[in-house]
């Protein structure tokens, strides 16, 4: 590997491991505001990584995707949370179904897991695919951690979200991606921030609360 092609190689895995410790950062978060910027941070990362793999892929249709991702995610989304947080008067701490301490050793072995998972079944791609792809499939593991570990609806939807970056990051990371899947991810971000925020209002409307641990009570069965 020369040594251009091996500073692209570098800078790739540099950018990719920036969006899995936001990942990690989200797990260890406890406050709503913080889980937000640090949401605000992986998608910044995360345009970066498009960008670059547009860079070294000679692949001008990822820059839009790059485009995409820093417009939407990084920006327009975290600031509609921001603001549904603030007119619904959420409480500022999250409460979690796991000591935190927990949270991040279930998430160093879901890595692990992808690790063991990705690298063998993609032995015949170049190793800086192989790689990207294990360090996706890591931050979707993750994303789906913190769905399952946070009673907050606001936080599981951002663990809903970091899921989906895991998935643009395998895309853009796999040459030939068109661009089509990638706008149709982008288009399926906005519907479900909106679905969302209906649904926040609605709840909040008729519970009184976001965290969806307390709406047990509400059920028909629970008297």
């Amino acid at each position: 590997m020369g040594a251009i092609s091996q500073s692209s190689y570098e800078m790739a895995h540099l950018i990719g491991a920036a969006v899995l410790m936001a990942g990690f950062q989200l797990l260890y978060q406890r406050r709503l505001s913080a889980v937000l910027n640090t949401f605000a941070f992986q998608a910044l990362a995360l345009a970066a990584a498009a960008g670059w793999q547009a860079h070294i892929q000679n692949a001008p249709h990822l820059y839009i995707t790059a485009g995409l991702a820093l417009v939407f995610k990084a920006m327009i989304v975290p600031f509609a949370l921001h603001w549904l947080v603030e007119r619904l008067g959420i409480h500022k701490t999250v409460e979690t179904a796991m000591s935190i301490g927990w949270t991040m050793i279930a998430g160093v072995a879901l890595v692990g897991l992808s690790i063991l998972l990705v690298l063998p079944v993609t032995a015949n791609a170049t190793a800086l695919t192989r790689e990207s792809l294990a360090l996706a499939m890591s931050v979707v593991l993750l994303g789906l951690l913190m769905m399952i570990t946070r009673h907050n609806a606001v936080t599981q939807v951002v663990g809903f979200m970091a899921l989906e970056n895991g998935l643009i990051l395998a895309a853009v990371s796999a040459k030939g991606m068109p661009l089509v899947v990638e706008i149709s991810i982008a288009f399926s971000v906005l519907v479900a921030m909106t679905l969302f925020g209906i649904f926040f209002f609605r709840i909040r409307e008729r519970f009184d609360t976001l965290d969806l641990q307390n709406l047990d009570t509400f059920r028909g069965d629970r008297q």
